[in-house]
């Protein structure tokens, strides 16, 4: 640790940031690319921010080079990978431990309303810069909107996630905490929706948030592209 490392922990914010890797670079997807949702998809959903404060993207858009996740056949083409940075860095001290990381341990909150349909809570988090490809999306929930919508929500901290499966969550109702756990090098929220519960198949969809800033500018309705630092009206 003293080596080879340590000297992880010691990267600049863009360094830091490819560090973050998510379970949807092992995962396929059955569902088949489908150009008329790339052009036209709008969320059925009434969705807000699932947090509170600043947070930023580390991906998110609609092309690579906006967005790891966006391929062809990938049922996470438009997922997000969320964090939290101050002073463009994203932890304090060495970032040896999760505790260091601004995002470890926030609050999280239900994008939209909906039905609770997969709860994993017990995946112990990562120490930084090592991952869990066994157990890919680590603790996790899925949301059954009950319009064909999807959302997931991945990477929570270990035994924070304060629903179950069958409960009926509200827009904005806190569901856990941010953590490090699964397939993932460092804490943040990965957030996708697709058009199944599955964890491997489904049609990832464009996801359109109402009513928040992105770089201080209002938007009533769009879609968080990667660099952007966003919050709720």
């Amino acid at each position: 640790m003293k080596n080879s490392k340590a000297a992880v922990y010691i990267f600049t914010l863009s360094v830091s940031l490819l560090l973050i890797s998510c379970a949807d670079m092992l995962i396929g997807d059955e569902g088949k690319y489908d150009e008329d949702i790339y052009l036209n998809y709008k969320t059925k959903t009434i969705l807000e921010l699932p947090f509170d404060g600043d947070w930023y993207i580390v991906a998110g858009g609609k092309s690579l080079e906006l967005n790891h996740h966006f391929a062809p056949n990938r049922h996470q083409r438009y997922a997000l990978d969320i964090i939290q940075k101050e002073n463009e860095k994203i932890y304090t001290g060495d970032g040896t431990k999760n505790e260091d990381y601004y995002c470890f341990g926030k609050r999280l909150n239900a994008p939209g309303d909906g039905k609770i349909v997969t709860v994993v809570n017990n995946i112990e988090d990562n120490v930084p810069g090592v991952l869990n490809t066994k157990q890919a999306w680590g603790n996790y929930i899925v949301i059954d909107h009950l319009n064909g919508e999807y959302s997931c929500m991945v990477h929570f901290k270990k035994n924070s996630i304060i629903v179950a499966v069958g409960d009926v969550v509200v827009r904005g109702q806190m569901v856990g905490q941010a953590g490090n756990s699964g397939n993932s090098t460092g804490p943040h929220l990965h957030y996708h929706m697709q058009t199944t519960a599955s964890r491997t198949t489904g049609v990832g969809l464009p996801i359109q948030f109402l009513n928040y800033y992105a770089d201080d500018v209002f938007t009533e309705r769009g879609e968080p592209i990667k660099s952007q630092t966003v919050r709720k009206n």
